[in-house]
């Protein structure tokens, strides 16, 4: 048996895990395999990829707001502009914790200079307050996929097939067997809630990680909503409006309370109905903060809970990973390790679920 060497193995399905994989290759000159599916086009939307989110903290509007004009030059380049459009989304909120967060991430983003603005219940609806973050963008996973999954291979990475082995060990090295070739890989990144639902066992799951199941409906043509993305604080539902005036809908429940709790927020002169519907798992951080590094400090890599921003992330992450990460990058990240103590964690940055 031939075997040979690899620096990393990046495990996950969204722009997050193929950006990290094809920048440590293409910038940081590393040997990289890529497990993940190509399926944007042939499943329910599971999450949106926007480079505004109801962030909380100062430091983290500081950090994306570099971040986002550097992954919009690559993404540019890479998926050009069928890959993203600009979008003007709306946070709201019904309840009173929701409404204080979302005057405090009104000032958050005037502060570091976005475009907010407030909105009341002519365009919402009763009792809702809600602001409009100007000049956002939003990626389009379908088309950017394929132009990402290009890229890779012109970087040489490489991806894993359907007749090769994956095994990751406890110390984050993992192994990769393809018929007489065993591939000895350096460190194992899981970045999406599907790779660390798969590879984490029970014994090696943190405590800072919790299960939650969500669910997708997606509806035929309907009235249209206030803006192409809408995100609600109280309960973490997120609303697309499609071009062909449906809507997906996206948030956490079962599908019957789901579908529900969906139909009291359109509003019964908004009646829909249902062309699709998935119920699925995601990861999310107990204190709604982001979580990366290693399981018990030696396992894999975690990227968690960074919520629609993710993508955007992924300059910095692939530098942490690379060990060439700024001083305020390398702060960032050491504030929000999965082992931390959620219990007195003061990095919760998304204000979902409020």
């Amino acid at each position: 048996m031939s075997q040979t060497r690899a620096d990393f193995v990046i495990v996950g399905s969204k722009p997050l895990a193929r950006l990290v994989a094809g920048l440590l290759a293409s910038v940081h000159g590393k040997s990289v395999i890529f497990a993940g599916e190509s399926q944007s086009a042939y499943r329910l939307p599971r999450g949106v990829d926007l480079s505004v989110a109801p962030i909380t903290r100062p430091e983290t509007w500081d950090m994306l707001k570099p971040l986002v004009a550097e992954t919009l030059k690559l993404i540019s380049r890479i998926g050009g502009r069928s890959a993203r459009s600009r979008v003007d989304p709306i946070l709201f909120a019904e309840n009173e914790p929701g409404k204080i967060a979302l005057s405090h991430i009104r000032q958050m983003a005037l502060a570091f200079g976005h475009a907010a603005e407030p909105i009341g219940e002519q365009a919402l609806g009763p009792g809702r307050d809600g602001i409009i973050l100007r000049d956002a963008v939003l990626l389009h996973r379908a088309s950017l996929e394929t132009a990402l999954d290009h890229w890779l291979k012109q970087h040489l990475v490489r991806r894993l097939g359907p007749a090769e082995t994956l095994s990751i060990r406890e110390d984050g090295s993992a192994e990769l067997i393809s018929g007489d070739e065993r591939v000895e890989i350096g460190q194992s990144v899981l970045a999406d809630d599907m790779a660390l639902l798969e590879h984490v066992s029970a014994a090696q799951w943190p405590s800072l990680l919790r299960r939650q199941l969500t669910t997708t409906i997606f509806t035929e043509p309907t009235r249209t909503i206030a803006a192409p993305v809408m995100l609600q604080l109280d309960s973490g539902l997120t609303l697309v409006q499609q071009p062909n005036r449906g809507i997906t809908a996206m948030g956490p429940g079962n599908m019957d309370a789901f579908a529900v709790r969906l139909g009291v927020l359109l509003g019964g002169r908004r009646e829909f109905r249902q062309a699709g519907q998935s119920s699925y798992q995601i990861v999310v951080t107990s204190d709604a903060a982001p979580a990366v590094g290693r399981l018990g400090g030696v396992g894999a890599d975690i990227l968690a809970g960074f919520g629609p921003t993710g993508a955007f992330f992924a300059p910095a992450i692939a530098r942490w990973l690379a060990g060439v990460a700024s001083l305020s990058e390398n702060g960032w990240f050491a504030a929000r390790l999965v082992d931390r103590n959620s219990a007195s964690a003061w990095v919760a940055d998304v204000g979902a679920g409020i």
